[in-house]
């Protein structure tokens, strides 16, 4: 036999087990694992020796701005970056210049993604409420990720690109989307039996608030929390919830940063509804008390909230009622990053620090291995329809994988990150617990944080679908 890559003495991590264990890769998938040798020679020979084989980690939510503002950051930087970090696929958010929000779109972005990709790629669905209601079905044909709503932002006529800080009146742009609206998309989406994905912050709330504390006066972070309160989000959260129950959407909440708004989300789960929920490293690692030190780099949409916030979210993934991590990717340039809190846009790299992050509570004894796995890699493929050719260790799964090597100490710095713009609140941070080797397709495109791969080789992922789906009911 003529393997294309052998993995010898790893262990092998799943979410239930650790075992020792070698790996045998053929065509770009698993294609034996065993306690020996097998005869044969191979294009690409690793010893794992003290290493951990973790199933190929999965970034569900990543802003690579491709096309748009590819001047803060690209496919191709994104993508290398997620390899950097030990990321195997990514999910790439639908707010693209063209969105994702029609066939024609969504071929064009497949095309541009695929020239690019140094890891795997799923796309989200926009959803604009009536203005492409109608192509949620080829969307979901064509084999988007999910449907994300980017609930309260209005849209601009022209390009169909999201205005984030929507005041009535305003020239050339579509008001947010009323609840009918809402309502449908729910309906739409649920027969598709893909996930509905909110961006819960309520603007009506929010603009209120933020008119109200800048005539205050207020320009600290405490006074942008009076703005941008729990509240905002927790309101949101409330109706997602009410509209899933009524239509039998599967919600999904992204970036959730309060404790409020899980009590919602666990006890929607309890009574059986389809009710998911997320959640990123800013949450679980800074705090309001953080911005003295790290200024509007750590700004991001919904804001870091306090101490007691961030014990909840912990608290809610060790319970279940948080099911995946994920970084929200959304590079800035450093000039907009230095800005004040109310000028400075929200957003950091995460896709590359994710995973070290999460490592060094495992080094810190939070969490073991087999729940890094969960987090990032087995949930999120059974979430998203595509476990368990991703988000597994088994023969005839896709040959994605990450090697951990659970003793390197790293230090996270902005001037080392791989994507274009390097920017983030974690610069200076120390972690023991770093990906070495990211193995995409079989190929490995990354070794001891160096990129190897010359050209990009990632591929579309799509998940299975629910059937014959009829869009007439």
């Amino acid at each position: 036999m003529k393997w294309d890559h052998v993995i010898l003495n790893g262990q092998i991590v799943t979410e239930d087990e650790t075992y020792p264990g070698n790996i045998y890769i053929k065509d770009g998938k698993i294609t034996a694992i065993t306690n020996e040798q097998l005869e044969g020679e191979a294009n690409e020979t690793t010893d794992a020796t003290g290493l951990y084989i973790l199933p190929g980690l999965i970034d569900t939510h990543v802003h690579s701005r491709d096309g748009g503002a590819t001047h803060k950051e690209d496919f191709r930087h994104s993508t290398q970056a997620a390899a950097a970090g030990g990321i195997t696929t990514i999910f790439e958010m639908p707010n693209t210049y063209p969105p994702i929000s029609n066939k024609e779109n969504f071929e064009r972005q497949s095309a541009n993604f695929l020239s690019k990709a140094f890891v795997n790629f799923g796309i989200w669905g926009i959803c604009l409420g009536d203005l492409n209601i109608d192509d949620l079905k080829d969307l979901d044909k064509l084999g988007v990720i999910g449907f994300k709503y980017f609930w309260g932002y209005a849209v601009n006529k022209e390009n169909y690109q999201l205005v984030y800080n929507y005041e009535e009146g305003m020239e050339n742009v579509i008001p947010p989307c009323d609840d009918g609206e809402v309502y449908r998309m729910f309906e739409e989406v649920a027969k598709t039996g893909k996930i509905i994905a909110i961006h819960a912050e309520n603007s009506e709330l929010i603009n209120h608030l933020t008119k109200r504390v800048k005539a205050e006066g207020g320009n600290s972070y405490e006074d942008a929390l009076r703005a941008r309160p729990a509240l905002a989000e927790e309101l949101t959260i409330g109706t997602g919830i009410a509209l899933a129950k009524e239509t039998g959407a599967h919600l999904h909440i992204l970036h959730v940063s309060s404790g409020g708004s899980l009590d919602q989300i666990a006890l929607a789960q309890e009574e059986g509804y389809p009710i998911t929920a997320e959640t990123c490293p800013h949450y679980l690692f800074l705090t309001n008390e953080d911005f003295e030190t790290k200024g509007s780099m750590m700004k991001v949409y919904p804001l870091v909230k306090y101490q007691d916030d961030q014990n909840r979210l912990w608290d809610a993934i060790e319970d279940g009622t948080i099911s995946l991590v994920c970084s929200d990717h959304a590079p800035h340039t450093l000039a907009e990053k230095q800005m004040d809190i109310w000028n400075a846009p929200a957003g950091m790299c995460g896709v590359e620090a994710l995973a070290p992050l999460m490592l060094n509570e495992v080094s810190e004894g939070r969490l073991g291995l087999q729940d890094i796995v969960s987090l990032l890699s087995t949930n999120p493929a059974k979430l998203y329809g595509i476990y368990p050719l991703k988000g597994s260790i088994m023969a005839g799964a896709d040959a994605d994988l990450t090697l951990v090597d659970m003793e390197k100490e790293h230090i996270i710095r902005m001037e080392e990150l791989h994507s274009k713009s390097k920017v983030t609140a974690f610069d200076g941070t120390r972690v023991k617990g770093m990906p070495v080797r990211t193995i995409v397709n079989g190929v490995t495109v990354m070794a001891n944080g160096k990129i190897l791969s010359s050209e990009p080789t990632g591929q579309l992922v799509t998940p299975e679908r629910k059937g014959d789906v009829n869009y007439n009911e």
